[in-house]
C-alpha cells in the first residue's frame, strides 16, 4: 500500500490540464484538489437525497469519488480535446489499465477496480452521482475563476447544454437545481463585468 500511496501523491501537484491549456497559472487546480471538491459535492448531494428518503450507499459513493481520477497519476490529466485524437475507447482502456496497475497489490484491489469500472460505466446511482459531482465541481471552479477576473472559459459551460447523468426523480431534480444555481451565479458575474 505504501507504494500506491507514494504514487498517488503525484495527484497533489498534477495540474488540471484544462486550466494549463487556457493559460492559467500553474497551481490553479490540482487533480487532488478537484477530487476533494468532487467528494464534498457528492457528500452534499447524498445527504440531501438520504434526508428525502432515497437510499444511497454513502461509503461506496465516497470511495468512488476519492478514486475516480487515480489513473491520472500514471497517464496524466487528459483534456476533453485529447479524446478527439485518441478516441473515447482508447482513453477508457488506458485509464482502466493504469488504474488496475496502480491498485495492484493493495488489499482491496478487486473492489477498487470494480468501483472504478462502475464509475466509468455509470451503472449505479452512486456512479451517476459522482459523475454529476465531477461536473458540478468543474463548474464551481470555473465560476470561482471568472469571479477572480479570468475570461475565455465559456467552453467549460457548454457541458450544461448536453448533460445526461442518467439520473431520475429527486436526484435529477437536485442536480438540475444545483446547475441552475451555478448558471445564475455566472450570469451575475458576467452582468457585473459588462
Amino acid at each position: 500500500m505504501i507504494g500506491t500511496l507514494i504514487e498517488l501523491q503525484r495527484l497533489k501537484s498534477l495540474d488540471r490540464t484544462g486550466w494549463v491549456l487556457r493559460g492559467l497559472p500553474p497551481g490553479t487546480e490540482s487533480v487532488a484538489s478537484h477530487s476533494f471538491g468532487v467528494g464534498v459535492t457528492v457528500m452534499f448531494l447524498a445527504d440531501r437525497l438520504v434526508a428525502g428518503g432515497t437510499h444511497v450507499d454513502i461509503a461506496r459513493l465516497l470511495r468512488m469519488a476519492l478514486l475516480h481520477d487515480w489513473a491520472e497519476a500514471r497517464i496524466g490529466d487528459m483534456p476533453r480535446t485529447g479524446t478527439r485524437y485518441f478516441g473515447q475507447e482508447a482513453r477508457r482502456d488506458a485509464e482502466l489499465k493504469a488504474f488496475a496497475d496502480i491498485v495492484e497489490g493493495t488489499a482491496l484491489n478487486e473492489i477498487y477496480v470494480e468501483l472504478f469500472d462502475d464509475y466509468e460505466q455509470r451503472a449505479t446511482l452512486e456512479a451517476r452521482l459522482v459523475k454529476a459531482a465531477d461536473v458540478i465541481d468543474l463548474l464551481v471552479q470555473v465560476l470561482a475563476l471568472e469571479r477572480a477576473g479570468y475570461r475565455g472559459l465559456d467552453e467549460f459551460w457548454e457541458v450544461t447544454g448536453a448533460m445526461d447523468f442518467r439520473l431520475d426523480g429527486v436526484a435529477h431534480d437536485l442536480v438540475s437545481e444545483m446547475i441552475d444555481h451555478l448558471l445564475t451565479a455566472r450570469a451575475d458575474v458576467l452582468a457585473r463585468n459588462i
